[in-house]
């Protein structure tokens, strides 16, 4: 779900050669995270098979506190640097964030030092307090880089973001897969690995910045331009603070509780599946999320917004349903497949969590139509109540002692508030109901021989490699099909506006 604060981040309105010229950025960083996340599929299986479920799981609570505290490192100063006309005034925002970044990284100290050993024991995560002092500097590398991300797009280098994702992703893997096979296979590896991946990546684009844009910096930058900076742009730090830490918060809410009513072990049973049912959000789906939010505002000026929101509904659910069906049906054996027997229970959780990911990844792009209304309101109120259902969920599964209900409810959750957020795009665009019902129907007839099939052989046969083959059939049949559709050819070709989209 889009924060409200996204609106300030893009500038919507944009000419017939700018759109051009958008679309080969987009693809741009595409490039960067496709190769990322394919080298994650290749050596994912390979991890899993060194490394234990709790080890990848004291590495989820690791990431989610960072996380929760990098959204906010910055103070949400970074938002405001593509916003100046100015490179003056937007350079001394780059050094008010960097500022920022240290401060509160240096704050993370004595907050670790005093109340680190109190929050793992209420994570019941107390292996994880010998690497908790990684904390601090992992947040200093994720702000620092999360500010320079935004300098660099404002001035439209984005080929070297590509270049540091890929740098993350290789070094992180690189020392994850050498730690494990020299026997290095508890989770301090995996944490080590990835601070090390994200620090030498920030370094590599910092470094790249400063050989261009030292001079600037060094010349605009001063105490009394930053503190200008951080006047005139306080609303960034009063208001879009709380949003993004709310919504943070809420988003690490599954790895907080399960650990603290189960063990880091579940834990990394959820990590696991929900990073196979992320991958396709963060590739296609966000990509199609910012071409889409700059469309609709011309659109919504035009008159076409109907048609567009129809068009790009229709596609994201043909790109969704297909695969995540799939995956509800044989997701336990195909990680005991692929992963090994000892990952059978994320198998189950994906499994739960696929009919949620379909709402997730149709909807979630969508919601920019929220801020194109200007209803921030609305986008706050669906991240409050996602918060509440959510935590209402995972506590009820925890009090009951049963990992696989506090999953069932957190995706049903889910599947409630990513409806309604649905319902509310589809109401405030006026797409006739009909249509709605047709573009999910028809994606989900398309799978039902598929699905039968694959449901008959589940309940006559425990050959796992007869459902898998018949499973790659399935999708490769999809594939056709998709590959097929213009409208995704579209997406795919960096310098090809597809028509209505």
């Amino acid at each position: 779900m889009m924060t409200a604060e996204t609106v300030n981040e893009v500038q919507p309105v944009v000419s017939a050669q700018r759109k051009t010229s958008f679309s080969g950025d987009v693809f741009k960083l595409v490039s960067g995270t496709t190769i990322a996340q394919v080298l994650g599929v290749l050596i994912t299986p390979f991890l899993a098979r060194l490394y234990a479920p709790e080890a990848f799981g004291l590495l989820a609570v690791f990431v989610s506190i960072t996380n929760i505290v990098g959204v906010i490192v910055c103070l949400r100063y970074e938002l405001a640097i593509v916003l100046p006309e100015s490179d003056d005034e937007a350079i001394n925002l780059l050094g008010v964030s960097l500022g920022f970044a240290g401060l509160i990284s240096l704050l993370m100290v004595p907050a670790i030092i005093w109340g680190g050993k109190p929050l793992l024991g209420l994570l019941n995560a107390p292996n994880l307090l010998a690497y908790l002092w990684l904390v601090p500097p992992m947040v200093l590398v994720s702000g620092v880089f999360l500010a320079l991300n935004y300098w660099n797009s404002r001035t439209k280098r984005f080929g070297r973001l590509s270049i540091a994702r890929i740098v993350n992703s290789v070094a992180t893997y690189f020392i994850k897969l050498g730690a494990g096979y020299t026997g290095y296979i508890a989770g301090s590896s995996l944490i080590g690995a990835t601070v090390a991946g994200q620090t030498i990546a920030t370094i590599i684009l910092g470094g790249q910045i400063w050989r261009d844009d030292r001079s600037l910096f060094l010349r605009s930058v001063n105490w009394r331009k930053m503190l200008s900076s951080i006047r005139l742009h306080r609303r960034f730090p009063l208001y879009s603070t709380w949003s993004a830490l709310i919504n943070a918060i809420s988003w690490q809410l599954p790895t907080f509780l399960l650990s603290a009513f189960f063990s880091t072990s579940v834990v990394g049973y959820y990590a696991l599946g929900f990073r196979l049912l992320q991958m396709p959000t963060n590739l296609i789906g966000s990509a199609i999320g910012q071409v889409f939010f700059q469309r609709a505002a011309q659109a919504k000026i035009d008159g076409t917004l109907t048609d567009i929101v129809e068009t790009v509904l229709r596609l994201l659910v043909k790109i969704s349903v297909f695969p995540f069906l799939i995956l509800a049906i044989i997701g336990k054996d195909l990680f005991m497949l692929v992963f090994g027997a000892e990952w059978a229970e994320a198998g189950i959780y994906t499994q739960i969590l696929s009919m949620w990911a379909i709402l997730w990844f149709t909807s979630s792009p969508l919601s920019t139509v929220v801020v194109v209304f200007q209803r921030q309101d609305i986008e706050f109120r669906l991240s409050f109540l996602s918060f509440l259902m959510r935590l209402g969920a995972l506590i009820i599964g925890g009090l009951l002692a049963d990992a696989q209900l506090a999953i069932f409810l957190f995706a049903l959750s889910g599947v409630l508030v990513y409806g309604y957020l649905c319902f509310i795009v589809i109401r405030m665009v006026m797409i006739p109901w009909k249509h709605t019902v047709w573009i999910y129907g028809r994606e989900f007839l398309s799978f039902l021989p598929f699905g039968i099939g694959l449901t008959i052989l589940s309940v006559v046969t425990d050959i796992v490699w007869i459902k898998f083959a018949f499973a790659s059939i399935a999708i490769v049949w999809y594939l056709v099909r998709l590959i097929s559709d213009p409208k995704f050819k579209g997406i795919m070709r960096p310098n090809v506006i597809t028509k209505g989209l």
